[in-house]
């Protein structure tokens, strides 16, 4: 199993991507200079944070509350190599590596807490008529995009990938806790669904410890948990994806609420002067390629966000718009690559867009 390497941060420092006065790589930021609400108005909290790495991911966490100790973040690195020893589908010891190794063989037990996320990612793809796949593993694998040597596959080799790629053959039995993969060589990945999951996970443990203020930050999947120490809203910005992270073209003010991107720019190829981004649509068994640069979702949740930003991504405007629209709690805006912005009402109301090249398109 990979060991997430860790260092305690005494937050001084800037939130990543912070949008006023920050430094990052970060698609999503937020603001953390704040005071403490808990101990008096005037009282300057200094966070407690750690960075870790996990599921090829950076994950920075900052705890606002003067309780906060190491022994919050050691507990925190075991809950995030837990759940990497659950769904990751590289790691050989993991549950869903082990489920993927019976394909077409035999069913595999597996804990409550893999076979629950299994479970709600079938029934995503039930919600987008196959859209957000978690049976995706052979497409993802053959691909390759953003590790060495990805370039773009055979069509033969693209629809022979296809042809595994069917939730309806994921097999569940919850009296058993059992995940049976119906043909040999398919691959769930849950690579839609794992940083929302852990970031959710994280929010849970620090409000079980009884903490009411922090930033949990998963390569630009944000959770603003409650609200600044002082009381005010975290200002979270949205990735320019024209740009360097860091460049924003605005920001949203946020309370107890996650923030979450899916963008073009976060990983990609380039092969005969064309651009193969990491999204990969499961009908076409090709990179999703309709304008868009990029869909952030603000709601509740942080696995909600993560599953309906792919998603949404591949549906396009439109369809997304209405999709979105009938989401409870769950506010949405697209950004396309000529630079127009495309928004739910509540989103457009809680923007504050600050660079001119961007403009409203709906």
């Amino acid at each position: 199993m990979k060991k997430s390497k860790s260092t305690i941060l005494l937050a001084t420092c800037c939130m990543i991507a912070a949008l006023l006065g920050g430094c990052s790589d970060s698609g999503n930021s937020a603001n953390v200079q704040s005071n403490d609400a808990q101990a008096a108005q005037n009282q300057v909290v200094e966070p407690l944070g750690q960075t870790f790495f996990i599921f090829d991911t950076v994950v920075n966490v900052k705890i606002y509350d003067n309780r906060a100790t190491t022994k919050n973040f050691e507990e925190l690195e075991a809950l995030l190599e837990s759940i990497d020893g659950k769904i990751s589908r590289t790691n050989p010891d993991s549950e869903i590596h082990h489920v993927n190794a019976q394909a077409g063989i035999a069913p595999v037990e597996v804990s409550p807490d893999t076979f629950d996320l299994v479970s709600l990612a079938v029934d995503y793809a039930k919600k987008t008529d196959g859209l957000l796949d978690p049976s995706i593993g052979p497409l993802v694998s053959l691909w390759n995009i953003g590790h060495e040597g990805a370039h773009v596959p055979s069509p033969e080799e693209i629809a022979a990938a296809q042809t595994l790629t069917d939730y309806r053959k994921i097999e569940l039995n919850p009296e058993k806790h059992e995940i049976y993969l119906q043909d040999k060589d398919m691959e769930i990945d849950l690579g839609s669904y794992g940083k929302g999951y852990a970031a959710d996970a994280i929010y849970d443990y620090l409000a079980a410890q009884d903490f009411h203020s922090a930033i949990i930050d998963l390569g630009g999947n944000i959770f603003a948990m409650g609200s600044k120490p002082g009381g005010k809203t975290w200002n979270v910005g949205i990735q320019d994806p024209s740009q360097d992270r860091g460049n924003s073209i605005g920001s949203v003010h946020v309370e107890d609420k996650t923030v979450v991107t899916a963008g073009i720019y976060e990983r990609y190829f380039i092969e005969d002067d064309k651009l193969y981004q990491h999204i990969l649509d499961p009908r076409t068994g090709y990179p999703a390629d309709n304008n868009i640069s990029s869909v952030t979702i603000v709601t509740d949740r942080s696995i909600d966000a993560d599953t309906m930003d792919t998603s949404l991504l591949i549906m396009g405007i439109e369809e997304g718009l209405a999709f979105a629209e009938e989401m409870p709690n769950m506010e949405v805006l697209f950004i396309t690559k000529d630079k127009k912005l495309y928004a739910t009402s509540g989103f457009k109301e809680m923007l504050d867009k600050t660079n001119g090249e961007y403009t409203f398109a709906n």
